[in-house]
C-alpha cells in the first residue's frame, strides 16, 4: 500500500529541445504536441532547464523571436525520480513554484515529465476503487481486521469510517492509513473502541 509513484503517472518524454533550439521551433513543438512546456536537454539527454508558454510570451514582447531555448529556459531544471511518491513530487512542485517536473533515471537522463494535471488525476479516482483499496489494504491487509468489522463509505473522495475496534490506539492509525490512499481528500472518523489502551500506557 502507499501512494502511486511518479513513474506510474508520468508522461514518457515525447519531445525535448536543445539549448540552441529557436523560439519559432519551440513554439511549433508546443502547438504540435499540445503541451505547455518542453524540457531542454544537453548533449547526453540530461535536463538543464524547461521552456514554457509563459517564457515564450514574456520574451516575445521584450527581445523578439530570434532567441534560443538556452536564453528562454528556466534553469537549473528541478527534476523528479520515477520512484518518488506523488506527495514528494507535489511538494517539490509547490516548493519550487513550478507546474511540471522532468523525470530522470539514475544517470540523470530524461525519461518523462510529470505535471500538476497528472497528480490531479489521482483525485478523480472512482469512489468504489478507493473503498476497495481501504477495505483490502488498510482494514484487512494492514490492520488485520475482518472486512466486515468496519463500515467504509466514500463520497467524492471523502471517507467516513464507522464501527468498533478493540483498542483506542488503533483509531489514529486507521485514519492516517486511509488518508494515505490515493484519491482520498478527507477522512471522517466515527470509530468507537472497546478498550482505552492509551490510558493503560500513560499510567504505567
Amino acid at each position: 500500500m502507499g501512494h502511486r509513484s511518479v513513474g506510474d503517472l508520468m508522461t514518457p518524454t515525447a519531445v525535448s529541445v536543445r539549448p540552441g533550439t529557436t523560439f519559432k521551433e519551440i513554439a511549433r513543438l508546443l502547438d504540435e504536441y499540445d503541451i505547455t512546456a518542453v524540457p531542454v536537454v544537453d548533449d547526453i539527454g540530461r535536463p538543464v532547464g524547461v521552456v514554457s508558454e509563459a517564457d515564450l510570451l514574456r520574451k516575445q514582447t521584450s527581445v523578439g523571436v530570434g532567441i534560443t531555448a538556452g536564453a528562454l529556459m528556466t534553469s537549473p531544471a528541478v527534476v523528479a525520480k520515477p520512484e518518488w511518491d506523488v506527495v514528494r513530487a507535489a511538494r517539490t512542485m509547490e516548493g519550487s513554484k513550478v507546474k511540471r517536473l522532468p523525470v530522470v533515471d539514475d544517470d540523470g537522463h530524461l525519461i518523462g515529465v510529470i505535471s500538476r494535471s497528472d497528480l490531479l488525476q489521482l483525485f478523480l479516482r472512482q469512489d468504489r476503487a478507493i473503498k476497495e483499496e481501504i477495505l483490502e489494504d488498510v482494514i484487512v491487509g494492514t490492520l488485520g481486521l475482518p472486512p466486515s468489522s468496519l463500515t467504509v463509505e466514500v463520497a467524492d473522495g471523502r471517507v467516513t469510517l464507522s464501527g468498533r475496534v478493540e483498542r483506542k490506539s488503533l483509531l489514529p492509525v486507521a485514519v492516517q492509513l486511509c488518508e494515505e490512499v490515493d484519491g482520498v481528500v478527507d477522512v471522517i472518523n466515527r470509530l468507537d473502541f472497546d478498550r482505552d489502551d492509551t490510558v493503560d500506557v500513560a499510567t504505567r
